[in-house]
């Protein structure tokens, strides 16, 4: 319960923070250009709000809707999810955002946008300027890589160092390595000292990214960190240094198969009831080998960890606050191209099912309060806010721009019937698309 509070608190914080940036664009601009604003509402307020004020001599109502759906502001004079065509049966008043030429209402129409990407950079350029970037080297990390048996029947072999992929360096374990090493025809490697080239299939990042066993991950040596006082591998007398060998017969060359053997019995107890699981341990201690038996706790667990980065050297770079911007533009930048590339996953019958809603965009964040990977997240979810709202759908920012971007071509306006039904059209797919997003979430948890 603990867990769930704190990441529906940092999912609260930072969607608040998000959506305030986001409609805080859109007034920017309109106050700019003299467009008068009723309403600047963080979350939607139908029949009733719950907070809301008007400071003296103004024409803005400030207010907290109780739906946490978005936010909005209401500008005098535009057809959007707030007014219909009937309420702008009057005539044109000079304040109206239809009154404005259409070079004004795209710069409205795009503040949100602009904000969110803008904020985006600013804080990956502040999370390096504080933090700075600390990774591992794929040529650091001398173990090299683990594979699955797709992976290996594609070519890989356990213990192999990435070096490049169609003659691109390889430098990061992340999802834009993973996203390379599937664009790329030929993929150089470093086999015990020879560089050797292995040729990829067609691969499809949806597919290797969801894989179990993963299709690539760092290859941690098997050898104990840390052993927890109290739960069986201390009971049994394991120490930290010892070398784990075998499970049950099976043998283990690295943490990774370790953890997988682990994994299956667990399974395999639980598929029979069963509340622990039995094991005999094969390991070295100085070169001496031994074997113990033992079960597991009610919670499957041994009592054993290892931290597997702590065995590779660690490249940690540092920003002077001028120089953390183009670094933190420049991973926005990426950062951007990556999701935009990723999209294409979507409208797959895979992809379609991977779309998550709130519970999805809760896990993200760290189960303990971080601030680190909260301002990391919240500036990743500013990348994907301002790129979906920039998509030419009826009811987003994208859709009035693509509406206006026909008036600056044909040089006549939409009816603002048409933009009505247009925004309902966008209205019933958005729904659509959060109800099926929200469903894949309960799918995933009950099953």
């Amino acid at each position: 319960m603990e867990t769930f509070l704190i990441r529906a608190l940092q999912l609260m914080m930072s969607l608040s923070l998000l959506v305030i940036i986001h409609e805080g664009g859109h007034f920017f601009f309109a106050k700019l250009f003299k467009v008068r604003v009723t309403k600047f509402y963080l979350f939607f307020d139908p029949w009733f709000s719950l907070f809301k004020f008007k400071p003296k001599n103004s024409e803005t109502e400030y207010g907290v809707g109780w739906l946490p759906l978005g936010g909005y502001v209401q500008i005098a004079g535009m057809v959007d999810e707030t007014q219909s065509s009937e309420d702008l049966n009057h005539p044109v008043e000079d304040w109206e955002f239809r009154a404005k030429p259409a070079w004004q209402r795209l710069l409205i129409m795009v503040g949100g946008v602009m904000m969110n990407f803008l904020l985006a950079l600013f804080i990956y350029s502040m999370i390096l300027f504080k933090w700075g970037d600390e990774y591992v080297s794929l040529q650091d990390m001398t173990h090299g890589m683990e594979f699955n048996e797709y992976a290996e029947e594609i070519g890989f072999r356990d213990g192999d160092i990435l070096l490049s992929a169609d003659d691109k360096p390889l430098e990061r374990f992340n999802v834009d390595m993973l996203r390379t090493l599937t664009e790329a025809r030929v993929v150089k490697v470093n086999r015990k000292g020879s560089e050797l080239e292995v040729f990829m299939p067609e691969v499809s990042l949806l597919d290797i990214a969801k894989d179990n066993p993963p299709f690539v991950e760092p290859l941690i040596p098997n050898v104990v960190d840390s052993v927890i006082v109290g739960k069986p591998m201390e009971k049994a007398g394991i120490r930290q240094g010892d070398v784990l060998l075998a499970v049950n017969g099976q043998e283990i060359s690295s943490w990774n198969s370790f953890l997988a053997k682990m994994a299956t019995l667990k399974e395999a107890a639980e598929a029979e009831g069963k509340p622990t699981a039995d094991l005999t341990l094969v390991y070295a201690r100085g070169g001496v080998r031994d074997t113990v038996a033992m079960q597991t706790d009610t919670l499957y667990q041994v009592g054993v960890m290892k931290n597997g980065l702590m065995d590779y050297k660690v490249t940690k770079l540092e920003y002077g606050f001028f120089e953390s911007f183009p670094a933190g533009i420049a991973l926005g930048v990426n950062t951007l191209k990556g999701y935009v590339n990723d999209m294409k996953y979507v409208f797959t019958a895979e992809g379609a099912k991977s779309v998550g809603g709130f519970g999805t965009i809760g896990s993200i964040f760290p189960s303990v309060w971080d601030w680190h990977r909260f301002w990391e997240m919240t500036a990743f979810l500013s990348i994907i806010l301002a790129f979906m709202n920039i998509l030419p759908i009826p009811a987003l920012d994208g859709g009035h721009v693509l509406f206006l971007l026909y008036e600056i071509i044909a040089r006549r306006k939409p009816s603002d019937k048409f933009m009505e039904n247009a925004q309902m059209v966008g209205m019933i797919l958005l729904f659509g698309l959060l109800i099926w997003a929200n469903f894949n979430d309960v799918v995933r948890f009950l099953f």
